[in-house]
């Protein structure tokens, strides 16, 4: 691996490891008490964020051909929408 690569990857762990440190504070810190919603999103947006830069980077999703990464995502609305309607089966 080239130095410029373990400068990346290093920045992204970085980056990873501040917005998993903002998501435990928010939690920490009571904000799921005082303003749940605000909490639950922020911690959503920063949970979607960290997702894309592993599959981006971790994964090699963003050096891939367009049609692969097509293919997971279609791979992660099939999740969902199976997720979801699994959610209004439950009892």
């Amino acid at each position: 691996m080239s130095d410029s690569n373990w400068k990346l990857y290093t920045a992204i762990f970085g980056v990873l490891f501040v917005f998993a440190t903002i998501q435990a504070a928010v939690e920490m810190m009571g904000f799921l008490d005082s303003a749940y919603w605000l909490a639950v999103g922020a911690i959503a947006v920063l949970s979607v964020i960290k997702a894309y830069f592993v599959a981006a980077y971790y994964q090699h999703l963003k050096f891939e051909p367009r049609s692969v990464t097509y293919l997971v995502l279609g791979g992660l609305v099939a999740v969902m929408f199976l997720t979801a309607a699994a959610s209004f089966s439950i009892t």
